[in-house]
């Protein structure tokens, strides 16, 4: 996928999400920043990738597929219990789906970063 413009409904919209769960410290706009901003509360500090997806409700390998180099781009960061990376697709229509980057692949998250309970790609 490739870069292209900056999201910036999305990141608008993002930063309110990402207000509920803490203190929100942008990033700037930097293209080459391996993150949009960061998430600081009294669990682990996120940082936090925003895209546009023209489609969100597909299975978790066509998502890890799709966002190659921006999940490399996470990747890059540390990665403990203290830290979490994280990709954040909202799609035209307003639906967002969030994932977590692991040492084993994606795992997906609800609005307030706890891990959900529907498997993934399934739409529910």
């Amino acid at each position: 996928m490739s870069r292209g413009p900056r999201p910036l409904t999305a990141l608008k919209e993002a930063l309110g999400i990402a207000q509920k769960r803490g203190l929100v410290q942008a990033n700037g706009e930097n293209p080459e920043s391996l993150y949009d901003f960061a998430i600081v509360s009294a669990g682990p500090v996120v940082f936090v990738r925003v895209k546009y997806a023209p489609r969100v409700i597909v299975p978790d390998a066509d998502i890890a597929d799709n966002y190659r180099d921006d999940l490399a781009r996470l990747g890059m960061l540390p990665h403990d219990k203290a830290v979490s990376r994280e990709l954040w697709l909202r799609s035209r229509h307003g639906t967002w789906r969030f994932f977590r980057l692991t040492a084993g692949g994606l795992a997906e998250l609800s609005r307030d970063g706890g891990l959900r309970t529907v498997p993934s790609g399934t739409g529910g």
